[in-house]
């Protein structure tokens, strides 16, 4: 087959190919880093005199650190997010939890993946209800959507069409081999125009068989090829592990780090002249334990850290309604207390970003929730 894998979300499947249609020339990236990422590692909230007493240990990775709004210092690994930040393409979104309130991982990522109000309450993914919200308004085919992940993440399963693309460690097949497969295929409707995309797709990627999910870097630029040229992804997701740090966590969560930021710095270099129309979104299940545990890490937690970057994005500033450390304004005396609904971000700056009306995106992207899409996040 050709170099690198695609698979079909919606309709039709087959082997190992899926095709998305539509373009568009605001690009979303939706970065999930699975694990739950810790939001009080990743923007520091120094200024909090609880702070030093939780995380006493931690307290030299800051030094001389980027300072975000005074209150809180950005992880030294997240340098391209840092420089994003002080050029005003960057902002964080902290103390911020879904509906979720309780532990697992498994719930956790289902809620944020489907934007259902309680786990399982949803089949299909925002991401992939969003391509049908812009099909809609726009009264034109679905804009191209696309994973670059080896299978469909549940935020891009459902009825509008999206495809997912990884690398493959196969050799890149012949120009013969692929003619009989597009004569095989030409007298189908269906299977020829599927076929046609899966063209597209490998042409986007270019040179994919060098590269490998597992390099951060590699990956980025791989995104950004894909959201690049005339029929390029409008819409992208990719998936990071690593941020499950429940031991030896200061240098666990340094590493995910610095591949978080790899990512984002290829991918903001790789777009180019496309930077002012992309919005990014990096979020996570849930966030971890303000005190560290017995073995230097942190455990399973409640409110976190969100990131929007992009030249649309309005930042340069921390989006927080900061709740305090003190054990009694913890939540359940354990967990950063949760005061930003990340609903409510998700939905206003993806509605500003793509031109949708935000009350309509709030319901139909994150159905049973009653917040109020938060505005101002996204230039318009």
């Amino acid at each position: 087959m050709i170099a690198g894998s695609l698979a079909l979300s919606a309709g039709l499947t087959l082997p190992r190919m899926a095709f998305a249609q539509g373009t568009g020339s605001k690009k979303l990236l939706f970065v999930l880093l699975r694990g739950a990422a810790d939001g009080m590692a990743m923007a520091a909230p120094i200024g909090d005199p609880g702070f030093a007493a939780l995380r006493e240990a931690s307290l030299g990775e800051y030094e001389g650190a980027a300072r975000a709004d005074g209150m809180f210092a950005i992880h030294p690994a997240l340098e391209s997010i840092g420089a994003a930040y002080a050029s005003g393409n960057a902002l964080f979104v902290h103390a911020a939890a879904t509906a979720y309130r309780e532990r697992s991982h498994f719930d956790g990522q289902n809620m944020l993946e489907t934007g259902g109000a309680s786990p399982y309450a949803a089949r299909d993914g925002w991401l992939n209800r969003l391509v049908g919200m812009i099909a809609a308004d726009g009264g034109a085919e679905a804009p191209r959507a696309l994973a670059i992940a080896p299978t469909m993440p549940l935020a891009l399963r459902g009825d509008a069409p999206a495809s997912s693309y990884a690398p493959s460690a196969l050799p890149q097949a012949s120009d013969a081999f692929l003619e009989r497969v597009g004569l095989l295929y030409e007298g189908d409707p269906q299977l020829g125009a599927l076929w046609e995309r899966a063209l597209e797709t490998q042409a986007m990627a270019g040179d994919s068989t060098m590269r490998n999910l597992r390099d951060a870097r590699a990956a980025g630029e791989l995104a950004a090829s894909l959201m690049s040229g005339d029929s390029a992804a409008q819409i992208a997701m990719i998936e990071l592990g690593g941020w499950d740090t429940h031991a030896n966590q200061r240098g666990a969560f340094a590493r995910a780090a610095r591949q978080l930021d790899a990512l984002l710095g290829a991918y903001r270099t790789g777009v180019g002249g496309n930077w002012n129309d992309t919005l990014i979104v990096v979020a996570t299940e849930f966030g971890r334990t303000a005190s560290f545990n017995g073995t230097g890490g942190t455990d399973h937690g409640t409110g976190g850290a969100a990131i929007l970057m992009g030249g649309a994005v309005k930042g340069g500033r921390v989006l927080a309604d900061w709740p305090g450390l003190a054990t009694r304004q913890l939540h359940e005396g354990r967990d950063l207390r949760p005061t930003i609904a990340l609903e409510s971000v998700l939905a206003g700056a993806l509605a500003d970003h793509l031109r949708l009306d935000p009350a309509r995106a709030m319901a139909q992207l994150f159905p049973g929730r009653s917040a109020v899409p938060t505005g101002g996040l996204i230039e318009v």
